[in-house]
């Protein structure tokens, strides 16, 4: 990190003679033109911005056509300060700190503890404690332990987070041994994704995984199957950077045939690992080392916590066998500088990054669809007034469309059920009508009948009232 302290800060004075230089050597901005320009308000040399020259003969545009407008870059003949944004941003940042998530998976005994120390050329990760017979662990599954330390260097501090992975690969059955780390992932972005949709959000601690490095055992023949399946299932969230671990039991022939099997292995796989971007800004230097990087992946380390003593006289941290030393922290020997570099020197940033800005941004999409939630397309949709009046004029109109449907539809029920109504009154009526003239033309039939029995003699009138009266008026005459 102490290659990235010192940053080169701009002058904040400028002498009177190199300003008089800069102002005539400067073209004017405005070429005369007929008619002149209408004046402007003066404005300072130190705060001039971008102007826009119009053509001395105009041509009537049209209203649907907008203006054209040329924007002229103009350097500035005073020194204003905003060049000074990187030294503020470099005190702000040394002020607050940095915080960094590594995450190491791998089988026991690969040497993870010791590859943390020696990337830190520390004793930051404790040694472990092992029994004889090799270590009791208790647990029957994988699982992740996180330890936080704070590192301190020419004034920049760093709190590194490391999670381990104690009991990957070290089983019988080790059928789904990924899944709490991948659970551990993604547990970190759930907290983050919590947080953001809080509505306190002062103290946003970051749990999220930047990097994963994963240990491959140097067998010299290819991936197992555990180590692809590992990968195939977080390489999509998390950055990969496999390493082999241990290289020193390889000669450098064997490595560089390891490394090309591994290519191959998740070439064929389809696993993604980070790659170290590339900047339009770049010089050559920088590409240069960024290929070199990138040409050593997967990387062949190499760790250590003892210093010995070199041929030359030299203490370097590294390992001594009979027959030499291994210098951890030499490029020709091992790849354990060039992890130290993208890692920390170069690309820490660039992990968080990514991170954030594609790792994070998936998760939370496919976290958020699952949800049901969906994304409103007219939110950030730039809409101008007359626009936004002609929408509000057509949702106008097809609201009293859909009101005028429905009373449409109102009328018309109602008016059916009306005619329903008249058409069973019409049916009573006339049903009603057809039985009185039944029973007249019966009454007429039955008179018919007994006038034509009267007439023939068959049948006699019945006596009134009137005639039995008169009858019983003769009858007692003649009795006396």
């Amino acid at each position: 990190m102490s290659d990235n302290a010192n940053v080169v800060q701009p002058p904040l004075e400028r002498h009177h003679d190199e300003q008089m230089d800069t102002d005539q050597s400067e073209e004017p901005v405005f070429t005369p033109a007929s008619p002149p320009p209408v004046p402007s308000t003066p404005q300072t040399p130190s705060m001039s911005a971008p102007t826009t020259s119009k053509p001395a003969a105009a041509q009537p545009a049209t209203a649907s056509a907008p203006p054209v407008a040329t924007v002229v870059k103009r350097k500035l003949t005073g020194f204003v300060g905003f060049a000074n944004l990187p030294a503020q941003w470099h005190r702000k940042s040394v002020r607050k700190g940095f915080e960094f998530t590594v995450m190491l998976v791998g089988e026991s005994g690969l040497g993870k503890s010791t590859m943390v120390n020696t990337l830190l050329n520390s004793d930051t990760y404790g040694p472990k404690n092992y029994q004889l017979g090799g270590e009791q662990r208790n647990d029957k599954t994988v699982s992740t332990t996180t330890t936080t330390a704070l590192v301190q260097e020419d004034g920049v501090s760093l709190q590194l987070s490391i999670v381990d992975t104690p009991g990957f690969g070290d089983f019988i059955n080790n059928e789904e041994c990924w899944r709490p780390i991948l659970q551990r992932i993604e547990q970190g972005y759930d907290s983050y994704l919590d947080q953001e949709n809080a509505i306190d959000r002062k103290e946003v601690r970051d749990e999220r995984v930047h990097a994963c490095l994963f240990f491959i055992d140097p067998t010299g023949h290819a991936l197992k199957p555990i180590e692809i399946e590992f990968m195939r299932r977080l390489h999509q969230r998390v950055n990969l950077i496999p390493v082999i671990a241990k290289a020193d039991l390889m000669t450098a022939e064997e490595t560089d045939l390891f490394k090309r099997r591994v290519l191959a292995d998740l070439e064929y796989h389809r696993i993604q690992t980070f790659t170290p971007p590339r900047y339009a800004l770049d010089d050559e230097e920088t590409l240069a080392e960024s290929r070199d990087m990138l040409s050593r992946v997967p990387f062949a380390i190499v760790g250590s916590n003892t210093i010995v003593n070199a041929g030359d006289g030299r203490r370097v941290r590294g390992r001594q066998y009979p027959w030499g030393v291994i210098e951890v922290d030499n490029e020709s020997h091992c790849d354990t500088a060039k992890l130290r570099q993208m890692l920390i020197r170069t690309h820490m940033e660039e992990l968080k990054d990514h991170t954030r800005n594609t790792l994070y941004e998936n998760y939370r999409t496919e976290k958020l669809t699952a949800m049901g939630i969906t994304q409103d397309p007219s939110v950030f949709k730039e809409v101008s007034p007359q626009a936004k009046l002609e929408e509000e004029r057509a949702l106008h109109e097809a609201r009293l469309a859909k009101m005028e449907s429905e009373m449409r539809t109102v009328f018309q029920q109602k008016v059916q059920e009306k005619e329903a109504k008249l058409k069973q009154s019409e049916e009573e009526l006339y049903s009603k009508h057809r039985q009185m003239k039944e029973d007249l033309n019966n009454q007429r039939l039955e008179a018919e009948d007994k006038r034509q029995r009267i007439l023939s003699g068959q049948l006699t009138p019945a006596p009134t009232q009137d005639d039995n009266k008169g009858r019983r008026g003769k009858f007692s005459l003649g009795g006396r």
